[in-house]
């Protein structure tokens, strides 16, 4: 979509904002080319002493009355202009919001966080002046320009008029010229502040990492190059912009040149008088304002569509997962992966290569196998985060796909292996899928994932603010506050994601066994534990051992352990380990 059309649907579905301003300028444009008129016409009754002192007093009141006229028409213009314009970024920043929020995890992959949330503002903030200035000064001008020079003709002295215009021909030339360049070096400025914010915000996200390295000076030294590119590019978009300036003062230069030259011979010869050709003069400064204004539309018509032309790809891409189920809900049933095949792009061996598996309402899966071996890939299929390239996953008789992604979301519970928490408190974090929950149920749901005497630790207990991604909490605290979180949601299905990596063998077990308790409470409810750590899932009803994304062992712990396989030895491996740390 053109900017012009982009604007031009919004001007219509908001006409009226658009037209009330249209009337006020035109109110405007109407009392400033009568000014000049009145003045001269004062200046003419003067030079004849044909002005008495009531007609004098009379006269100037009636400029004192345009000047305040002109002054709340145009107040009231920009009120109503630009709450409008605003709703144009207020518009696309929903539509870019609720588009990233559709996009799976395979879109992220190909963006960078600081880039779209440059998009989100600097881009759309040029769209949205677009919107606003351009079309006020654009109508404006144009308004003004067309009465001032029907004036100057009609009104005044048509070879004034004639003369005068001679050099705006080549002012259009180089409004033209210019126009091109501000384009060029406005999507280079854009370009650069993109990557000067994506630079902030990645130095910031691991600012520990890199205290921690000691690159704090090469990162500030990074920081400064970025910066000095975008300031040269937003530089050189000013200089283009500054061109527009001496175009104007040059061209009404040379047409001052040439009408104060026509003009003075036209009052030599009584062919005009004093007063016509100082109305002629004034109406003639009133032509700064529209070529100003042309520049400055220009400027900013390129600006935007810079802006749209990085925005448009984003609102437009597809969607990684179609949301195109028509079931509203899960049902009770088997979920089962039948001959699945999956593959990254750009990668020509599967993650996932012909696996089978089976789980019943109730049971417990246990996922391992070596790293790189499809453990969370396998997990991101049932959450519909990765479109399997052959099979299907079939839950409750029904395809995924058949599933609204809001009811497949509703009905599983996944806790990933980097858990994020939000910049609120413990129990917000909690209770993040239940906003309604009690704190009852809030510090039940912390018990049964061994954090409740954690969180009685901290000074303000349940009300202790995690900081941004959770920063003031530890690894294996965040750990088991997203499990909290899962738990308290009380999905049908519950996924772990190597969720105990950060936490001792204690305080698993602990977990595993309030997670028992839970099954035993709700039957119905299936859990899927993927883990390099083979204890978290030597109690599940059914092993699955992957590698190379095949499922290369099956069983329960006993029957995996009578195989003497990758399984019973990485099982003795980490006995054995587990034995020596304890002595």
């Amino acid at each position: 979509m053109s900017l012009a059309r982009l604007i031009g649907d919004f001007v219509r579905r908001h006409w009226q904002s658009y037209a009330s301003s249209a009337v006020m300028l035109a109110g405007v444009a109407l009392c400033t080319v009568l000014i000049p008129r009145k003045v001269g016409a004062l200046i003419d009754g003067l030079a004849a002493h044909s002005l008495d002192q009531r007609a004098l007093l009379v006269g100037l009141a009636q400029l004192l009355g345009l000047g305040v006229a002109i002054y709340v028409l145009r107040v009231g213009w920009r009120i109503r202009l630009y709450s409008a314009a605003y709703n144009l970024g207020v518009e696309l920043r929903t539509r870019l919001y609720a588009r990233l929020s559709n996009q799976g995890p395979a879109f992220y992959q190909r963006q960078r966080t600081g880039d779209l949330m440059a998009l989100a503002t600097n881009d759309i903030d040029a769209i949205e002046m677009a919107a606003g200035e351009a079309m006020l000064a654009g109508f404006d001008g144009t308004l003004t320009l067309v009465m001032v020079l029907g004036i100057m003709t009609l009104g005044v002295d048509w070879r004034l008029a004639t003369i005068a215009l001679l050099p705006f021909p080549l002012m259009a030339l180089a409004f033209w010229r210019i126009s091109s360049h501000i384009h060029t070096a406005e999507a280079d400025a854009l370009k650069r502040f993109s990557a000067l914010n994506d630079h902030v915000q990645e130095s910031l996200s691991g600012v520990r990492t890199l205290r921690a390295l000691g690159l704090e000076a090469r990162s500030a030294a990074q920081f400064a190059e970025l910066a000095g590119h975008a300031s040269r590019a937003s530089l050189d978009a000013k200089k283009w912009e500054a061109a527009y300036e001496p175009a104007v003062g040059l061209t009404l230069t040379a047409a001052t040149g040439l009408t104060l030259g026509l003009g003075g011979y036209l009052v030599w010869n009584n062919e005009l008088t004093v007063g016509a050709l100082t109305s002629f003069s004034m109406y003639l400064g009133q032509l700064i304002w529209p070529m100003f204004a042309a520049g400055w539309v220009l400027s900013l018509v390129e600006r935007g569509r810079a802006g749209l032309a990085r925005l448009q790809p984003l609102l437009d891409a597809p969607l990684t997962v179609e949301d195109k189920g028509t079931l509203d809900a899960v049902g009770k049933g088997p979920l089962k992966l039948e001959d699945v095949v999956f593959a990254y792009p750009e990668q020509e061996k599967p993650a996932l290569d012909h696996v089978s598996v089976s789980l019943q309402p109730g049971q417990t899966l246990g996922l391992v196998g070596p790293t790189g071996s499809g453990k969370s890939t396998l997990l991101r299929v049932l959450l519909r985060q990765a479109t399997p390239q052959a099979g299907r996953v079939v839950w409750a008789g029904q395809p995924l796909e058949a599933y609204r992604l809001t009811a497949l979301r509703a009905a599983t519970s996944w806790v990933p292996q980097e858990s994020f928490l939000f910049s609120a408190s413990i129990a917000e974090n909690i209770a993040l899928a239940r906003p309604g929950a009690s704190r009852a149920e809030i510090e039940q749901a912390a018990k049964m994932a061994a954090i409740h005497d954690d969180i009685l630790r901290f000074p303000h207990g349940y009300d202790t603010p995690v900081g941004e991604k959770g920063i003031t909490l530890s690894g294996g605290q965040r750990q088991r506050v997203a499990i909290a979180r899962s738990l308290l949601a009380d999905s049908a299905l519950l996924l772990l994601d190597d969720a105990l990596s950060a936490v001792d063998t204690g305080t698993e077990t602990r977990i595993l066994e309030h997670l028992e308790a839970l099954r035993q409470a709700r039957p119905e409810r299936a859990a899927i534990i993927a883990s390099h750590r083979l204890s978290a899932v030597a109690g599940a009803d059914r092993i699955v051992v992957l590698r190379d994304g095949r499922i290369v062992e099956s069983g329960t712990h006993d029957e995996l352990l009578m195989l003497d396989g990758w399984y019973a030895s990485q099982w003795r491996y980490q006995q054995l380990e587990a034995s020596l740390e304890a002595s």
